[in-house]
């Protein structure tokens, strides 16, 4: 165990000791209950004292132990909480949310094992031409094409293999090198905000609202969040140019990758193509988009295109991320921590519009330090607790502050821990945090801004 993980298991034990040992009046004991889960998995997940998917499960199992009815508190007789049987917690690992992500997860990894998202690069970095420039552009217009529907992760960690040889052409001390290797994580976490399963922190604001009651379909979305993914696609592009302007004119592309043409390549280009085409147009035939998810998992895995072993190799560490978040939401709304928490504080003073700066503002900081999944965790419960109690306009506000907080965990990528995309980049060798940190404040900053625009001008005349 390192220093800092050291320091955050100390932290963790003191935050989950301090409801136990001081009574915060107006707060139920489930409530103080909730406090500790909630104190406990904020702490680990900060200092990653342990892997933050075993601080979801720590969260779960501690909530089934200390919360359900089969637990071992008794609250019969004890005002404030009503348990739920521990399936509510346990439950979390078949929301819909996850099942939605499981066929996102599937697809991609299918994707990747028969090199269609290295033909689609192929086919679309071809109109782009030999322009350092352009080339830059439509580096970022494919990895956000492929991450609003793959993990961002994963096409960066692929498109950091087109890149390298790109920037190896490049002439010495050229300073678009250092643009090109930015523009791949950038545009990576700026396509994730497109579709619902882009990105985590989209999955638990959706999975929150639905809670909530509040359905929003898979092109509902992407009506939200995809002009928002455009225009930051081409302010990203922008800002890079003008940081670090081209000094090689032109370089030349090397893509030679074939498409595959067996019965299980086949066979995933139809389903691929099929799955995404009933996503889009979810608000027409009425199938909700996690019904669909679950296509290519069975046709995919019936066929054997997707075996024993793909399956195994899936990212479901981030599914039981996403729960243990889910689940963390769904104790701190039931026990009434939420609503003790945000009538703690004089939102009242504030206007519905400083209300999404402030969630805006700090999701955009926190994201930079945690993971934007664990902020969206932590922050969504409390910001529809806030809805709820008046501050924002019901279901309108439920959305609308789900938005800002969704959106703006993406445009945390100030340094290279602030999203595994960043990580992966500074790999390249011609990275630095510097570069990250002026690009990234920039970015970050318009992304922002933006997301308050929409807030304001954009989403209440269409919601």
């Amino acid at each position: 165990m390192t220093k800092t993980q050291l320091t955050g298991f100390v932290l963790g034990i003191i935050g989950f000791c301090i409801p136990f040992l001081f009574t915060f009046p107006g707060l139920s004991l489930a409530g103080h209950i909730a406090m500790s889960i909630f104190l406990l998995a904020a702490v680990f997940w900060m200092f990653e004292t342990i892997p933050i998917y075993s601080t979801s499960i720590l969260v779960i199992f501690s909530q089934v132990l200390l919360l359900s009815t089969e637990g071992i508190i008794d609250y019969s007789g004890v005002a404030g909480y009503d348990p739920a049987s521990y399936t509510q917690f346990i439950g979390t690992l078949a929301n819909p949310i996850i099942i939605l992500f499981l066929g996102g997860f599937v697809l991609a990894d299918a994707s990747v094992k028969y090199d269609f998202d290295k033909n689609l690069t192929r086919i679309l970095l071809t109109p782009f031409g030999n322009r350092t420039s352009t080339i830059m552009l439509g580096l970022m217009a494919v990895t956000a094409a492929l991450s609003a529907f793959m993990s961002n992760t994963a096409t960066t960690a692929m498109m950091i293999t087109v890149i390298i040889p790109i920037i190896a052409k490049m002439d010495a001390g050229d300073p678009a090198k250092i643009g090109i290797a930015l523009s791949v994580p950038f545009a990576a976490n700026i396509g994730g905000i497109a579709t619902p399963i882009g990105t985590p922190p989209n999955a638990v604001v959706i999975a929150a609202l639905n809670q909530q009651g509040l359905t929003v379909a898979f092109g509902s979305w992407m009506v939200y969040a995809l002009p928002l993914a455009i225009v930051m696609l081409i302010v990203a592009w922008q800002v890079l140019l003008r940081l670090h302007p081209p000094a090689t004119d032109r370089v030349m592309l090397d893509l030679d990758t074939k498409l595959q043409t067996s019965t299980h390549a086949i066979l995933l280009y139809v389903t691929f193509g099929i799955t995404v085409l009933m996503w889009v147009t979810e608000g027409i035939h009425g199938i909700k988009s996690s019904i669909v998810a679950l296509l290519p998992v069975v046709v995919l895995t019936l066929s054997s295109a997707f075996s024993k072993k793909d399956i195994r190799n899936l990212p479901w560490e981030v599914l039981w991320l996403i729960a243990g978040g889910i689940a963390l939401g769904i104790s701190m709304k039931d026990t009434g921590l939420a609503s003790w928490l945000v009538d703690g504080i004089a939102w009242g003073s504030l206007s519905s519009l400083m209300v999404l700066v402030v969630f805006g503002a700090v999701t955009l900081v926190m994201s930079n330090f945690l993971s934007n999944t664990v902020t969206a965790s932590l922050l969504i419960p409390l910001a529809l607790t806030l809805v709820t109690s008046g501050a924002l306009g019901g279901t309108f506000g439920m959305l609308l502050v789900g938005l800002v907080i969704a959106l703006s965990a993406s445009f945390a990528m100030i340094l290279p821990i602030s999203t595994p995309p960043n990580a992966i980049a500074e790999s390249t060798g011609v990275l630095k945090t510097k570069h990250m940190l002026l690009s990234g404040s920039i970015i970050g900053l318009i992304g922002l801004a933006l997301v308050l625009v929409l807030a304001v001008f954009y989403w209440p005349n269409i919601i």
